[in-house]
């Protein structure tokens, strides 16, 4: 009993940093989602339009970043932006260095990271929309934009949206990878407080419970999605 008093809140105990470094997860997750879907979209938009050569630069870039290992990729864009930024300030004439904040740092690499996997789940999505609805908004007269803002989008959606809440899973505890460059995300905060108070499993517990309480909210947040988006679906 005395070991759980150390998770408790207050001077005494460690609940507020675990807290805390809960919610920097959840917000680099949901900052590295926004990134990744932008991403995602425009690496999927390379790869189904007809110019071969922007096809080849979107299956390259897809392939280099399958083929790093993505703990490697969050140190390369932490370390080459603090280099490309310093770099630029000296060519400038600068003698200033400036250190890249550590958040958008990994919001960036798992953005990255994200994008790439989510570019695969949009073109395949976007594929898997039935001819049967694109043939009849053909015979309306739709234009391509029209079709593909009214018909193609948003069926394309509801075939997207599993694959994406599976790589928003991974995502979440990817952010765990983000303690490599010191970041103070939940993962990194149980070990710091697992060394201090020579308690690791403890706080490595702990530490789980919130990874899972994230995973079921996601998960019922989903059901919701899904079930919003076969309602839409039904009824457009």
């Amino acid at each position: 009993m005395a070991s759980l008093t150390l998770l408790g809140f207050g001077s005494e105990g460690w609940g507020d940093e675990l807290l805390l470094g809960a919610l920097i997860t959840l917000a680099l997750a949901i900052c590295s989602v926004v990134v990744g879907l932008t991403i995602g979209g425009l690496l999927a938009a390379l790869k189904l339009q007809p110019w071969r050569v922007g096809r080849g630069i979107a299956h390259g870039i897809t392939l280099a970043f399958r083929g790093t290992p993505e703990f490697l990729i969050i140190l390369i864009v932490f370390f080459g932006l603090d280099h490309a930024v310093n770099s630029m300030l000296a060519a400038l004439g600068s003698s200033q260095t400036i250190s890249t904040p550590k958040f958008w740092a990994a919001t960036l690499a798992l953005g990255l990271i994200f994008g790439v996997y989510a570019s695969e789940v949009f073109k395949g999505a976007f594929h898997a929309v039935s001819r049967g609805h694109l043939e009849a908004a053909d015979a309306l007269g739709m234009g391509w934009w029209l079709k593909l803002q009214l018909i193609h989008i948003p069926l394309m959606w509801r075939h997207a949206l599993p694959g994406l809440m599976n790589l928003w899973l991974v995502l979440l505890k990817d952010t765990s990878l983000a303690a490599v460059i010191a970041l103070d995300e939940l993962l990194r905060t149980a070990k710091v407080a697992g060394e201090s108070e020579r308690e690791p499993f403890l706080f490595f517990l702990a530490a789980g419970v919130l990874y899972l309480a994230m995973t079921a909210l996601s998960e019922r947040f989903r059901q919701l999605l899904s079930d919003r988006t076969a309602l839409v679906t039904r009824t457009s």
